[in-house]
């Protein structure tokens, strides 16, 4: 699996100048040859890749400095039926299996073992069934984030979790991460979205977990463990995923300040008496990394910037937008904004949304994800500040200020 599974564990390689470890290397071979031949019954020619000039695509995710094996073919399946008739070869045979949808993660989760079988869902991308009346989608794992988005909003739907990376990260890696978004601070994260799972268990068995209905409180939560597990318990093939009514378009707010704490007051005076659908945080490092690669007229001068949305209808988002401010401009924020307009909400948004990547351009980086209180954001920001002007080296720290998750970022020059 995602990890280096008990399967893999199991074998005792032996050294190989010894006639046991001789067998061993040969039974590799042999094994590998196997499973191929078993996929190569169960999916068309064009479903096995072992040709090694397109395998190192799918070999890694995006993230940096983690291990990354050397894999010895890549499978696309397009049916749970194959993905179970792959985990049965590869349980029989013992070859470990690694799991990939989309390859947008940043932790490693997907990146290759020595000697593995990628499992990439990418072609398992169809939306099964919308259930408009009990509020639900079932869908493949495979289909990006905002394709199933835009699909359900069709019926006047709306799936919530949203990461910064949308538009190119899949259900399947949002469900096997728990991936959370700019919208988790009213909406929760993944996890709070997942309804039912069905899941290929390692030994190829198909098992369906979770239920359809709203509440379920009866029994073990099985198919919230399958969530966050990166794919280390089975390979999930559907998921069932609750929907809410599509919330009209948000009142954007946008608050600067000239210190750290000031912003982390403010966070605290928010959350204390409102309930906005956003509330993200950037300090000066990535607002200055963000205005230098797209400029977009950032006040690189300030030391931390809150981009919140209000999605109430009307005149009532209008107003927890003007409440927010309120708050931001009490706790000593030097300048304000509000839009109504969504095409402009978006561009202030699309400043957040931006951030790793404007870091990433500035060098070799390393993300991190940490979460706090709330009523500690400011210091642990400060802290993240010192520590980068200490050691001579930059540190960008964005994040969910709503719920105290933070991504300080350390960007070094390449090479």
């Amino acid at each position: 699996m995602a990890r280096r599974s008990s399967l893999r564990m199991e074998w005792s390689r032996g050294d190989a100048s010894s006639a046991d470890g001789l067998s061993y290397y040969r039974s590799r071979v042999t094994d590998e040859d196997a499973v191929l031949a078993a996929c190569a019954v169960a999916l068309a020619d064009s479903d096995i890749v072992t040709d090694p000039d397109r395998i190192p695509t799918y070999k890694q995710d995006r993230s940096t400095g983690s291990a990354v094996g050397e894999p010895f073919a890549v499978v696309f399946p397009r049916t749970t039926e194959q993905v179970s008739a792959v985990m049965q070869a590869a349980h029989k045979y013992r070859v470990p299996v690694v799991p990939r949808g989309a390859g947008s993660g940043l932790s490693g989760g997907s990146n290759a073992t020595d000697g593995s079988l990628i499992v990439c869902v990418e072609k398992m991308n169809k939306v099964l069934e919308v259930d408009v009346a009990n509020g639900y989608v079932e869908t493949q794992p495979g289909i990006f984030n905002t394709d199933l988005r835009d699909h359900v909003a069709g019926k006047g739907l709306w799936y919530a979790p949203d990461p910064a990376s949308k538009d190119f990260c899949s259900i399947g890696g949002n469900v096997n991460t728990n991936a959370g978004g700019l919208c988790c601070v009213k909406y929760g994260v993944t996890r709070d979205a997942v309804l039912g799972l069905e899941v290929v268990l390692a030994d190829g068995r198909i098992t369906r977990l979770g239920r359809r209905t709203v509440k379920g409180v009866a029994g073990y939560d099985l198919a919230g463990l399958m969530v966050g597990s990166e794919g280390t318990l089975g390979i999930v093939t559907m998921a069932r995923l609750r929907l809410r009514p599509l919330p009209p378009p948000p009142t954007t707010a946008v608050a600067v300040f000239p210190d750290l704490f000031s912003a982390g007051k403010a966070v605290e005076g928010i959350m204390s008496r409102l309930t906005p659908s956003m509330l993200e945080v950037m300090d000066r490092a990535t607002i200055t990394a963000v205005e230098n690669w797209r400029p977009m007229g950032l006040d690189t001068s300030a030391e931390a910037m809150l981009i919140a949305q209000s999605d109430l209808p009307g005149e009532t988002g209008s107003a927890e937008a003007d409440a927010l401010l309120e708050i931001c401009e009490r706790a000593g924020a030097t300048e304000i904004y509000r839009s109504e307009d969504p095409e402009q909400g978006e561009m202030l948004l699309g400043a957040r949304r931006m951030a790793i990547m404007a870091l990433e351009a500035m060098g070799d980086w390393l993300l991190d994800d940490i979460a706090v209180p709330r009523s500690e954001l400011a210091r642990a920001m400060q802290m993240i500040t010192e520590v980068s002007a200490r050691n001579d080296v930059l540190i960008g720290t964005f994040g969910h200020a709503g719920d105290g998750n933070l991504h300080p970022t350390i960007v070094v020059p390449r090479g």
